[in-house]
């Protein structure tokens, strides 16, 4: 990493780098090697240009990635830019470019040609002699003895082959050679064959490196198929994708390493402007609009935990059903059956009694091998069209026969995960995840699976009992003797994204916070809108979570305080947390009306207006949760920072007195709309009429 050009430790930063010690030597005396692998996304968070709103291409995008990519090269020392071919998605003209740093893992140098035209800088416009560089690597890819191979010129009607041997042209290992503008001056490119292991494809590096030395070659693009890796050399790339660049990191052998590579690729990011979250004009905080997904696996296929302990999965998939906090508490705003991390029991009850069928089946294999594990449980682990991308547990790469050159890696993503902000709030995860497989190796157990009915998209909805699930977790890792430590958990337990804000009243406080909400997929398939990798979705329901607290000098009498929403008294839920008493419940509402969506009948119920009476109180209090900003006005521009987002949450919450009304009569809760957890407003189909204010 360079000197001086990324942040500095702080006494905060040495406690939680000293908490990843600790867990990687607990994980670590298990006796498993538990690699961790991650795919941070980035966006532009003040554009508003479609690169940076929702298309994968366009714009300055590819300049910026080239920017980040060269920014990356100097903090992951000796590495080597490799072009490679993206991934093309229905609709595109072209498959999406796709930039690499391929490095050996001790950070020793191996290539010593020239750089790629990203980290060479500018330079003459010399012409490049492709004859003269082809005839160069034949000799060069000859004196190694290479065979089966052959250096083409695509303006030549005849390849150049480097064996006698015409038949072995047939099946020979292609190197193409082209020319590249870039910068207005032309580079010379090679186009690499696919090349089986590690020392192969280095033996053909040093031939290029070779050829290309003797012909002086300012400036070199190398592009093809994406180049072989194993536990001594590593691939990081740098891609387009909706909203986002996004960055495929090379797999860390623990949490130490993941955090240092985590941290130089936010700084790496953030010294091009781009940010792993965004800002809305109303002080609201998302993820940057990709993923965060994190893969775990071993230093190879076979070495995986999860293959050389094949009860693991089976485990994992059990114990994330009974913790949703896993699945919801660090997940994108889009969750739910429709969403883009769908839980296992999230498909019905017919998909939740196969897969309960399914893992008592693999109970009774003593040693079930990867290929009967893959079939048993892919199934699954998808969304109900049959996509695996769209799952909370990704196994695509586990053993999948399926995905030739992808699919045995002993891989398992979990996709739950929206883009964190930070680093450590990164490692956090990692480090937690690692913890709950190195535990459930040991252990993975067999208890049945929970059928959470309609409490796991209520109960699970509310931020507090998120939090409580996870605390369970946290104790279970405890007792297993891979616990972790403070300052872990408190960065895994941090809210103030999802903090809305706070009323204090007579002997108590209200906080208010965002709660998730699962959006429903629009069935209209004959809809322009709904077509191609998309999904229409209607996200116009929005749900808050309410906690009332007594205050720091309250009494006894804050449990006595009422909370009417729309002329319905809340039945808060008395619970308790590390804080001490305090009362609970939720409230969904619809916060506009869509142009395409469900319930077109229904109007608009924001602002919500709270009514927060006590019988020995003189006065009533009306608390608003406005959307937008209390005065309707228009915001002068996005956020600068979090702290100024969080300053405009806390002012769309308003507080103001009212004349008691003794007379007051409440409304009897809609039998549909009023669960244990929640109040659904939309069930009283019109929105409140906000009561008199006494001035």
């Amino acid at each position: 990493m360079r000197g001086g050009a990324d942040p500095a430790s702080t006494p905060a930063d040495e406690a939680f780098d000293a908490a990843v010690r600790r867990h990687d030597a607990e994980v670590a005396a298990t006796g498993l090697s538990i690699w961790v692998g991650s795919e941070p996304t980035f966006t532009d968070r003040f554009a508003q240009s479609p690169p940076w709103l929702n298309a994968a291409l366009g714009g300055d995008k590819e300049q910026r990635a080239q920017a980040l990519l060269a920014g990356l090269c100097e903090r992951f020392s000796n590495g080597l830019v490799l072009r490679s071919e993206g991934r093309r998605y229905p609709g595109e003209e072209a498959p999406r470019w796709n930039l690499g740093i391929y490095r050996r893992r001790d950070g020793a140098a191996f290539w010593r040609g020239p750089p790629d035209p990203i980290l060479a800088g500018p330079g003459p416009g010399a012409a490049v002699d492709l004859e003269a560089l082809a005839a160069a690597l034949g000799r060069a890819l000859a004196e190694r003895g290479f065979a089966d191979v052959a250096v083409i010129v695509p303006d030549d009607s005849e390849p150049q082959p480097l064996k006698a041997d015409p038949s072995a042209q047939t099946s020979a290992r292609v190197f193409v050679l082209s020319t590249q503008a870039f910068d207005g001056r032309q580079v010379a490119r090679i186009e690499l064959p696919p090349l089986e292991g590690v020392s192969m494809f280095l033996g053909v590096l040093a031939a290029i490196e070779q050829a290309s030395l003797a012909c002086r070659l300012p400036a070199l693009i190398l592009a093809g198929h994406t180049p072989p890796v194993d536990a001594t050399v590593e691939f990081t790339t740098v891609t387009p994708d909706p909203a986002v660049i996004e960055i495929n990191t090379a797999p860390s052998v623990d949490g130490e390493h993941f955090l240092q590579r985590s941290r130089a690729i936010y700084a790496a990011a953030a010294e091009q402007g781009l940010a792993p979250y965004r800002l809305y004009f109303n002080g609201a905080v998302a993820d940057s609009g990709g993923g965060g997904q994190i893969t775990l696996g071993g230093p190879s296929p076979e070495a995986s935990p999860f293959l050389l302990r094949p009860r693991l999965l089976a485990g994992l998939v059990r114990f994330l059903n009974r913790h949703p906090a896993l699945t919801y508490l660090y997940c994108h705003d889009f969750v739910g059956s429709g969403g883009q991390s769908v839980r296992a029991d999230e498909r019905g009850a017919d998909a939740f009694d196969e897969l309960s069928l399914a893992l008592d089946l693999l109970q009774t294999q003593p040693d079930p091998p990867p290929g009967l594990l893959w079939r048993s449980l892919a199934p699954f682990l998808c969304d109900a069209n049959g996509n695996s991308h769209r799952a909370e547990i990704n196994i695509e790469k586990l053993w999948n026969p399926y995905l030739a050159e992808r699919g045995r890696q002993g891989l398992v993503e979990f996709r739950a995960l929206r883009m964190q902000h930070t680093p450590q709030r990164a490692t956090a995860l990692a480090c937690l995840l690692r913890a709950i497989v190195a535990m459930l190796a040991d252990d993975p157990g067999a208890a049945p699976l929970v059928d959470w009915g309609r409490e796991l998209h209520q109960r699970f909805a509310l931020p507090f009992y998120l939090e409580q699930d996870l605390a369970a977790v946290l104790a279970e890792l405890d007792a297993a003797g891979l616990g972790l430590a403070g300052a872990i958990e408190a960065v895994l337990l941090g809210d103030e994204f999802r903090f809305w804000g706070q009323v204090a009243l007579p002997g108590c406080t209200l906080e208010v916070r965002r709660a998730l909400e699962f959006w429903p997929l629009i069935g209209d398939a004959a809809s322009p809108e709904q077509g191609g990798t998309s999904r229409l979705v209607d996200a116009s329901t929005a749900r808050v979570e309410l906690r009332l607290r007594p205050a720091d000098d309250g009494n006894a009498i804050w449990r006595d305080w009422q909370v009417v929403a729309a002329g319905v008294k809340l039945p808060m839920r008395p619970e308790l947390d590390a804080r001490g008493e305090l009362q609970v419940f939720g409230l969904r509402y619809r916060s506009f009306v869509p142009a395409l969506g469900l319930h077109p009948a229904l109007g608009v119920q924001a602002p919500i207006r709270l009514r927060l009476r006590h019988p020995e109180q003189a006065r009533d209090h009306l608390v608003t949760l406005h959307e937008w900003h209390p005065e309707g006005e228009a915001y002068a521009g996005l956020p600068e920072d979090l702290a100024e987002a969080c300053r405009r949450r806390g002012e769309r919450v308003t507080v103001r007195a009212l004349a008691r009304d003794s007379a007051l009569t409440m409304r009897p809760a809609p039998a549909r709309g009023l669960g244990s957890y929640c109040l659904d407003l939309r069930a009283l189909f019109q929105p409140d009429t906000p009561p008199a204010v006494e001035t």
